[in-house]
Formats: C-alpha cells, sequence, structure tokens
C-alpha cells in the first residue's frame, strides 16, 4: 500500500494583488501516513491557505493535490472530506448548540440524505457521548458551547472531527487564543491522536517550541514557499523567529 497520506505537487493559488504574488506559490511535499506535521511560518507565509486547499477550500490555479492517491477535485471532494477532517481556528463551533449536538454535526458528511431526513441514531449519539467523555467533558455533554471555556471548546471541536472516524486531521491553528495549560492539554490530545490511533496529523502552529516537543516533522513556509522540511526537534537557528 502507498504510505503518502498527502501529495502536492507544483500546487499554486490564484494571483494575489494585496500580496502581489500568489499566496500559496509552487509547493511540493509528501506527508507519510501517520506523521505529525508541524506548519510553521510569518503571517501571510501561506500555512492555513495551503492547510484548506487540501480539502479544496481554497482553490488552486495550477498543481495537483493528492489524498491516500487520489486527485483532489470536484468530484472527489465529497470522499476527500470524509478521509480529512479539518479543525478549524476557534473551533468553527455553532455557539448556541449544545456540546453533543456540535459533535454530531460531523456525522453530516458521512451520512446519505434519507439518514440526514431522519435524524442521528443512537449509535451516532452513543458515540458523540462516548468522544466527550473520552475528551474530559462528561459533565459538559448537554452544556451550550457558548458557556463552556476556549480549551473545551476547541476539544468539542476534536470530538466533532474524530466521530467521522478520519485517516487524516488537518487542524488551523488549534491553540490560538488559549492559555498555556489548555495549550498543552490540545496539543497533547492531538499527539495521542496521532502516536494510539496512527491518525496523520498536520497542524499549523506560531510557537517553535510547541512544534518541536510534539511534532516529529516541521515544514517552513515564506511567501508561499517551502523554506525548510525537515527535524522538528533540530530546526536551524535562523529559524528561530518564524
Amino acid at each position: 500500500m502507498n504510505d503518502i497520506a498527502i501529495e502536492c505537487k507544483n500546487v499554486q493559488t490564484p494571483y494575489s494583488h494585496s500580496l502581489q504574488r500568489p499566496i500559496i506559490n509552487g509547493v511540493n511535499l509528501q506527508i507519510h501516513r501517520g506523521e505529525f506535521v508541524a506548519l510553521l511560518g510569518l503571517n501571510g507565509a501561506g500555512k492555513s491557505s495551503l492547510l484548506r486547499s487540501l480539502v479544496g477550500l481554497v482553490p488552486i490555479h495550477q498543481g495537483n493535490i493528492y489524498i491516500n492517491g487520489n486527485s483532489v477535485s470536484p468530484r472527489t471532494l465529497p470522499q476527500t472530506r470524509r478521509d480529512v477532517a479539518m479543525l478549524f481556528q476557534g473551533g468553527g463551533l455553532i455557539r448556541q448548540l449544545s456540546a453533543i449536538d456540535n459533535v454530531l454535526c460531523g456525522r453530516l458528511g458521512v451520512r446519505n440524505t434519507w439518514q440526514t431526513f431522519w435524524g442521528f441514531s443512537k449509535r451516532d449519539r452513543h458515540l458523540a457521548q462516548e468522544l466527550l467523555e473520552q475528551l474530559g467533558l462528561k459533565d459538559k455533554i448537554h452544556e451550550k458551547v457558548s458557556k463552556l471555556s476556549g480549551g473545551q471548546q476547541q476539544r468539542v471541536a476534536i470530538a466533532r472531527a474524530l466521530i467521522q472516524s478520519p485517516q487524516i486531521l488537518l487542524a488551523d491553528e488549534p491553540i490560538t487564543g488559549l492559555d498555556v495549560l489548555a495549550s498543552e492539554q490540545v496539543m497533547q490530545i492531538l499527539s495521542e491522536l496521532n502516536s494510539q490511533q496512527k491518525i496523520t496529523i498536520v497542524t499549523v502552529l506560531h510557537d517553535l517550541t510547541i512544534a518541536a516537543k510534539y511534532a516529529q516533522r516541521a515544514i517552513i513556509l515564506s511567501a508561499g514557499c517551502v523554506i525548510y522540511d525537515g527535524d522538528a526537534n533540530n530546526l536551524p537557528s535562523k529559524f528561530a523567529q518564524v
């Protein structure tokens, strides 16, 4: 079996007049199954755009993206989005819904029209509850998300991603705005998902110390180009300010 989970071949996004260049400019990379990869770089480097392009949320102008060996295209996007879960900055939750209802929203992409029409099954609800309990939210299952702390909300978002049983998890700045303790808790959860469940993790980070602690590999972007791709624990000193 091909062990490449994600491959980008000369990926470029349309020209950005505000940046005077493409946001992503000729990126080539391969990410293997089971890797934990940190995407790093200054603001505007293209980290989040690259991450979102992997699931068709940012259109590409040229090049090709492959997920599990399959080219990402409008025709293959439904399957891609079943295999790949996205953890958005700030969680991307519906604040007026309960924690469990937010988690159940993660099942929508893996259900057909008739299943969606008839609502969620007992099995779906049991799985959502089980995930929230595993993430330390047993007493928050029916709490509105708006009443939860930032760290608790991010754990709800992780549960929502996991309920679709993804092979790959893309996390866009998952610890931005969280305090030190909550940040460590979220990163530890991602690390355990990677080591125990072998989920491929690609996460956008700003903190090199966090990247070195949790990721195996670092990819640094500058002006939409890859300028470093290697060991996250052995970053050259010249990258200390990314």
